[in-house]
């Protein structure tokens, strides 16, 4: 396929070494990924399956846990690294099933090794880096997703551990925590004190460990509509036992604790859509310099050309707000010179602008092919189905991420939840 023509821009200008890295993930991507993704995401619509041998080189490769500590199997990378590697993933495989299973085991390991156990720590994120355990997380209950702070699982205290009661709903990694070699889970938000988010904690929740499967939960798996190569599914947890030091950070404080992974996976949930907005682009570029109709090539039509434009430009803004997140969230973590607080609205702001432009480009890429794009061999239909699950809201709702962006630059007493 025809790289897609890009203009010069000195925003988005990287590093010898995150240029290297880019080149590397890519040719690793073109190898392994580009001719197989077809395949993996028609398997997986027929049958859930787990593609173990791509994620296995995809362990290889060195993108699950990169971002963390190098004794624990990462590569202490940094949050624009990461988006370099989810974006190449996503381009890879425009369904973007390998870059979001990638970034839940990027962001959530991340998360997870800053307030978990050490001990668990270092049993468990070795594992995930190697491609034979997953990490994710499990906070959507089926009365709301967004609505975080009313979350209705319960943990309740006994001695030395805790027990949980509830049901968790569109949980990524289901059929992987039980496929891998060693297993795996979530981290789990959970109440153990009163109403609001003050009442919650987060847990990593090991349901299957070195192959063996734990007790006190029921799950299952969904057909979803697209993004067939990660599943998703339900866990019915029924006096679940988890040890005290399976809390992450303290008690009362999950919700803080999950808003650092939720603004770490936001980043890279964007960087996925821009990866497979290009491959969208590369790919309508491709067809309307081919297509005549009328005598001439359609990109000779302005109502295509035009809109391939305006279409790119749009592209272009999603990518450079994914990656004014991604060093923001780098000057934070790794420089202290920012807040946390000062992610909110970019994070927000990308998370809100990445999907909705992905989705925008593939709709107009299949008017473009017309009919044939609405068959089941045609790949492209295949990409907008994946990336409409994050404009449904998958790791945060699009009307969530307005409300957050629009309290940051308002002021939260204006708008008020």
């Amino acid at each position: 396929m025809e790289k897609l023509a890009h203009f010069k821009n000195p925003l988005l200008e990287f590093s010898q070494e995150e240029q290297l890295y880019r080149d590397s993930i890519a040719e690793f991507c073109s190898r392994e990924i580009s001719p197989n993704w077809e395949k993996y995401d028609e398997e997986s619509s027929q049958k859930p399956k787990v593609q173990l041998e791509i994620l296995k080189k995809l362990g290889d490769q060195g993108v699950f846990a990169m971002m963390c500590k190098e004794e624990n199997g990462g590569q202490g990378a940094s949050e624009t690294l990461a988006a370099i590697a989810v974006e190449e993933i996503a381009y890879a495989d425009p369904s973007v099933a390998l870059a979001v299973y990638t970034l839940l085991n990027i962001g959530w390991p991340f998360v997870f090794e800053k307030h978990g156990d050490v001990d668990l720590v270092r049993r468990l994120i070795p594992r995930v880096s190697k491609g034979e355990a997953f990490f994710g997380i499990a906070s959507t209950e089926a009365q709301g997703g967004s609505d975080i702070a009313n979350l209705r699982t319960i943990a309740k205290r006994e001695a030395g551990s805790y027990r949980i009661n509830g049901e968790k709903s569109f949980i990524s990694g289901v059929n992987e925590v039980f496929s891998l070699p060693w297993g795996g889970g979530w981290l789990l938000l959970a109440r153990t004190g009163g109403e609001g988010h003050l009442g919650l904690s987060a847990f990593a929740a090991i349901a299957r460990e070195d192959g063996k499967e734990k007790s006190g939960y029921t799950y299952s798996v969904f057909q979803g509509l697209g993004r067939h190569g990660l599943s998703t599914g339900l866990i019915n947890f029924q006096d679940f036992i988890i040890e005290k030091k399976n809390l992450i950070g303290k008690e009362g404080r999950g919700f803080y604790v999950a808003m650092e992974g939720f603004n770490c996976a936001r980043i890279l949930v964007a960087a996925a859509c821009v990866g497979a907005s290009r491959w969208l682009l590369e790919k309508g570029a491709e067809w309307i310099k081919e297509r005549e109709a009328f005598g001439k090539k359609i990109s000779s039509f302005q109502g295509i050309s035009f809109r391939f434009s305006e279409l790119y430009g749009r592209y272009e803004a999603a990518r450079m707000m994914v990656y004014r997140a991604a060093r923001l969230f780098d000057r934070v973590y790794r420089e202290n010179s920012y807040r946390l607080s000062d992610l909110n609205g970019p994070v927000a702001m990308a998370k809100m602008w990445g999907p909705e432009v992905s989705v925008e480009i593939a709709q107009e890429v299949m008017r473009w092919f017309g009919a044939v794009s609405f068959t089941r061999n045609h790949p492209v239909h295949r990409s907008l189905l994946g990336l409409l699950s994050y404009v449904i809201g998958a790791e945060g709702s699009q009307n969530i991420m307005k409300y957050i962006a629009s309290r940051e630059l308002l002021g939260g007493e204006y708008v008020k939840q």
